[in-house]
């Protein structure tokens, strides 16, 4: 039984992989030294955010 299924869960694996989308990326600002970073989650206390979603990893939006 196993072995039947397991090219459908293969199958099934691959297809979920290829509708994935990346994660948004957030523009951070340190509320110690106004410091900004873009990450995409949370750099810890002491941050907030100042922008995003973005589309991109923040390269661009310099």
């Amino acid at each position: 039984m196993i072995g039947r299924l397991s090219p459908f869960l293969a199958a099934l694996l691959v297809s979920f992989a290829a509708i994935a989308q990346a994660a948004p990326w957030y523009k951070w600002r340190s509320k110690l030294n106004g410091k900004e970073t873009c990450q995409q989650v949370s750099p810890g206390e002491g941050w907030e955010k100042v922008s995003g979603p973005l589309k991109s990893d923040c390269k661009t939006a310099y």
